[in-house]
């Protein structure tokens, strides 16, 4: 240390350090001056101009009021020293703002100076204490050398507090890192963490430090180094890859000690290797100067700590990976899109959607071609997704067929997504074209639950595969609403079903020359409690697709035989009664020996019972039917085609069918009396007497059709114009 003339003890400026790099705004000591008076503000920056502390200069900030000194500072967080005046605007605005500042603003590191050139306004020792105050000076004591030393000594105590808060915060982000392992943000915060640990070990900003960690597999690349914790400039990078910084002099000190393992110290650069073979990391800091081997040592000692928790945290990490990647395509799996639509909720970005891709007829890739294949295939198409969305959106594989895509509405179009399946795929030994099937949600339509928003998805999908016209659907409220009330009619239907609350109803056919009943088709009606009822049409096709219809169909064969039964025991013999069956039915392996085995209980004779079948289920799987069919007609079962001409049935199988019936559909008896209406009844009748089956008209409502029909040759009709289905009551009328 040095003396001046007055005596004051001064400290010597400390030597500027060598080998620093430029300096930048953050690298100064930022001191804010608040006083009214003009001159203090000027003589103050002559004082301090050329004083640099601890390697470092002063950047002074100047406002002349207690209000305007709260203003500045509530956008600023890195003053170092305030120097205020006590009195200003009023005679304790200095000390109001003092207060302010540590008890509103919580503001504990900044230094502050208190001055006034009024000493009858110095405060009260509790004062001071209270409102930790480093010192009081009035203005006459505050000379050249004095403002210099309590400038150092206040600079110094701020950079202790500072330190040892960062210590602090550096230790318990790595504490909560530990604490929640499985979190995805556990490695982020742990390297944070770490950053902020060592900047303070080494009496640095948190400031231009960034973590690399390296994903070490067989496939591993330069690129796939990531930006795991970093501070400053560098903390919207986080979770990017090293790529994306700017300075390839940073990306290449970092890769340069990943692949050599060990620390890199330059003049101006520390690069620390942490990990082991299997999980490693480098920490980038900007220390501006060469650190000395205490501080390297101390660095060894730390790191040496620190690899275990790192090494730990990384593999829960590497588990919390297994648990939400899809191990086949390395996409997010389905538990990670559902936890993606929850958090993007409430984002604030443009429109977002959610898409669920579904590959055509995968299962036949998988029959066909092996499960290997059909694994080739999905790599490749999640490929080619991650490829097209990848950089804007987020790719997932949510089930086996089926992936999902999220991101804003404007980069995921229809017409953009499904375009990217126009070219075939190349598998190791297969060249696929393939189709897919799009159901698109608007986020903020889907509600705030991940699992509800995944369903409604998977509505929208469900609907698109349905209509089978523009391979896409959006969802809309409408869409659930429909679903939910097809599962309230399943519920309700399966209720009423063991209440025994379904009725049979029959329509009589007769024979059209001798005017005769000799079938009658039997009709399921399911009565409500208003005496309305539900029509077939509309529930048989629920009861098929909850497979109800097994039961129902099951119940209505044996309802028909007992009524068979009774009807030869009340002297009707020659009547026939007809039962639709349609196809879950044909393919339960107990449908044939339940028919059998009913046959039998009611000795029910040939030509009895008659099964009908429509032209779309003789289609489904005709192999199958003819089989079923055979073993029917040899228990002496009469086997009709209903609706023929409203499909597309073959002639081939049609040749083959064990049939002796064939309907003409009602759509072709409706126009029969217009200028060439007649031609199709015609050409189906005659198809009949060429094959020698008896050709039945429905829907027969007048005179003239009924005559138009007879003059064909066909042999038998039903419609209103005869009889409407009716209970069994009417008909026990009907038939006296």
């Amino acid at each position: 240390m040095a003396h001046n003339n007055n005596d004051d003890i001064v400290f010597k400026p400390e030597s500027p350090v060598q080998k620093k790099a430029p300096l930048r705004p953050e690298d100064s000591w930022h001191i804010l001056i608040v006083d009214d008076d003009k001159e203090v503000h000027e003589v103050t920056r002559l004082a301090l101009s050329r004083l640099t502390v601890l390697g470092r200069p002063l950047e002074l900030h100047h406002t002349s009021s207690a209000a305007e000194c709260l203003q500045f500072l509530e956008d600023r967080d890195n003053i170092a020293v305030i120097l205020i005046d006590v009195v200003m605007e009023t005679e304790d605005a200095g000390l109001s703002a003092v207060r302010y500042i540590r008890n509103t603003m919580a503001r504990d590191e900044v230094r502050i100076i208190l001055r006034t050139g009024q000493p009858g306004y110095a405060p009260e020792e509790n004062v001071v204490q209270d409102y930790d105050i480093n010192d009081y000076k009035t203005k006459s004591e505050l000379t050249h050398s004095t403002l210099t030393t309590v400038m150092i000594s206040s600079i110094r105590s701020y950079q202790q507090i500072r330190t040892i808060n960062q210590n602090r915060k550096g230790l318990q982000k790595i504490i909560n890192a530990g604490a929640s392992l499985m979190e995805q943000h556990s490695l982020e915060e742990f390297s944070d963490g770490v950053i902020t640990q060592i900047s303070s070990l080494l009496g640095l900003r948190a400031e231009g430090l960034l973590c690399a960690q390296a994903r070490l597999d067989e496939d591993a690349e330069q690129d796939d180094i990531y930006i795991m914790g970093a501070a400053g400039s560098y903390a919207p990078l986080i979770r990017h890859q090293l790529s994306r910084i700017d300075d390839t002099h940073i990306s290449s000190l970092i890769n340069t000690c990943l692949q050599q393992k060990q620390h890199l110290y330059t003049d101006a650069e520390t690069v620390l290797y942490l990990g082991n073979e299997q999980h490693t990391a480098a920490v980038y800091l900007q220390t501006r100067c060469p650190i000395s081997e205490t501080d390297k040592a101390l660095l060894q000692v730390f790191l040496s700590n620190i690899t275990i928790g790192y090494e730990n945290v990384k593999l829960f990490q590497e588990l919390r990976v297994t648990a939400y990647t899809d191990p086949l395509t390395r996409l997010a799996n389905r538990i990670e899109f559902t936890r993606l639509l929850q958090g993007r909720v409430d984002s604030e970005e443009a429109r977002q959607v959610a898409v669920l891709v579904d590959i055509d007829h995968f299962s036949d890739i998988n029959d066909g071609l092996g499960q290997e294949t059909g694994n080739e295939l999905l790599i490749a198409v999640a490929s080619r997704l991650k490829m097209a969305f990848g950089d804007n959106c987020v790719v997932a594989r949510v089930d086996a067929d089926v992936f999902g895509i999220v991101g804003e509405e404007f980069n995921l179009s229809p017409q953009s997504i499904l375009a990217i399946f126009e070219s075939p795929f190349s598998t190791r030994d297969q060249v696929l074209s393939i189709n897919a099937t799009l159901g698109i949600g608007r986020l903020h339509e889907l509600g705030d639950h991940g699992l509800t928003m995944l369903k409604r998805v998977y509505i929208a999908l469900n609907s698109a595969k349905k209509e089978n016209t523009r391979h896409f659907e959006y969802y809309s409220p409408e869409m659930e609403e429909a679903k939910e009330q097809r599962l309230q009619m399943i519920r309700q239907l399966r209720i009423d079903f063991a209440l025994q609350k379904l009725r049979i109803w029959y329509q009589p056919q007769y024979d059209l020359k001798t005017r005769r009943i000799v079938c009658l088709e039997a009709l399921l009606r399911w009565p409500q409690a208003d005496g309305s009822f539900i029509p077939p049409g509309v529930f048989i096709p629920i009861a098929e697709y909850s497979g109800l219809i097994i039961s129902i169909g099951a119940w209505v064969l044996e309802n028909v035989c007992a009524q068979i039964a009774m009807f030869k025991a009340a002297g009707f013999k020659d009547l026939r009664i007809a039962v639709n069956v349609s196809m879950p039915q044909f393919r339960s392996p107990l449908f044939v020996p339940h028919v059998a085995s009913a046959l039998k209980r009611h000795n029910i004779a040939n030509g009895e019972l008659e099964l009908e079948i429509t032209e779309s289920v003789m289609m489904d799987d005709p192999e199958a039917l003819i089989q079923c069919l055979t073993k029917l007609k040899a228990l002496g079962i009469r086997i009709s085609i209903d609706d023929f001409g409203t499909g597309y049935s073959s002639l081939n199988y049609l040749r083959r069918l064990p049939l002796d019936k064939m309907k003409v559909d009602r759509s072709f008896i409706r126009d029969i009396g217009k200028p060439g209406g007649a031609v199709i009844a015609e050409t189906i009748v005659h198809l009949g007497r060429q094959l020698g089956l008896v050709t039945i008209a429905e829907g027969i409502e007048t005179a003239e059709q009924e005559q138009i029909m007879t003059d064909m040759g066909c042999v038998e009709a039903q419609g209103y114009y005869f009889a409407k289905p009716m209970p069994l009551e009417e008909l026990a009328e009907l038939l006296k």
